[in-house]
């Protein structure tokens, strides 16, 4: 078999973190027996152009992505969050942040400032974000805020902007904001979340096309062993994860049924 690469990109929140997800992809790899070198691809890279690369062994990706069709690829697992707000399943949201000190205390506030979103292809970043402002967006309306920054790419940069006072409000996956917080608390003492989408489906591990089903199903029967295993706690601890649950494509319909709404509204980007 051609030599796969595994990656934990999206949620390699500091350097810690990543050394957590790269033990654990080494210790599935070996239960697996399936040989993954793990790449490291730090941001601001476009994960768009790291999805489509066919030697994808192991890799995290969004599921809205995944849904759309973005890259050839085959779903293996989803990690399951630790977070009270995962209800003990695959599941994750986006949190609408502003700073600790911001003179906005709801969502409805923040449209007379200045929003930030961070690419399209994101659901944490952009298609949640669009399907919960559809709610306050009234008929004919264009957009909701003041003023918006767009393409921000990565979560840590809408951070950045919000602390800043570049924006006032941006939208965090509440799932790396979890693991930031746990990682590195001072970088996230400034802000306060003001709401909350709903569950969507977690990010999830895929391989590339050219990956066997077999080798596939060795995959998803490791690490949904993983759990029991000794080395586990050790590793989930750190990446705040209860264990992890089996996905196919069709598991991240929802994040499409979400976004036709959106443009059948008339209503294509998080404004």
């Amino acid at each position: 078999m051609t030599e796969l690469i595994a990656n934990a990109r999206m949620y390699a929140v500091t350097p810690e973190a990543e050394a957590a997800w790269r033990a654990l992809l080494t210790h599935v790899s070996e239960e697996a027996d399936v040989p993954l070198r793990y790449l490291p691809y730090p941001a601001p890279a476009p994960l768009e152009d790291f999805w489509r690369r066919a030697d994808l062994g192991c890799v995290l990706m969004c599921g809205y992505p995944i849904a759309a069709r973005l890259a050839d690829v085959t779903p293996i697992v989803a990690p399951i969050p630790a977070a009270d707000w995962a209800q003990g399943r695959a599941l994750y949201r986006t949190d609408f942040v502003v700073r600790k000190d911001s003179r906005f205390n709801t969502l409805v506030e923040t449209f007379t400032g200045r929003f930030g979103w961070t690419v399209p292809h994101s659901h944490s970043g952009f298609n949640a974000p669009r399907h919960h402002l559809l709610r306050y967006r009234k008929a004919g309306e264009a957009r909701l805020f003041a003023s918006v920054a767009r393409d921000l790419v990565t979560a840590r940069r809408v951070l950045d902007c919000v602390t800043a006072g570049e924006i006032d409000v941006g939208p965090l996956d509440a799932f790396w904001h979890y693991l930031l917080r746990l990682h590195r608390p001072e970088l996230v003492t400034d802000i306060r979340v003001i709401e909350s989408t709903e569950l969507a489906p977690m990010p999830a591990f895929v391989a590339g096309p050219g990956m066997p089903l077999e080798v596939v199903a060795r995959l998803q029967g490791a690490f949904a062993q993983a759990r029991h295993a000794p080395w586990f706690a050790d590793v989930a601890r750190p990446l705040a994860i209860s264990g992890f649950a089996p996905v196919t494509r069709e598991s991240f319909s929802l994040t499409l049924r979400w976004r036709d709404a959106a443009l059948a509204a008339g209503y294509p980007a998080p404004e």
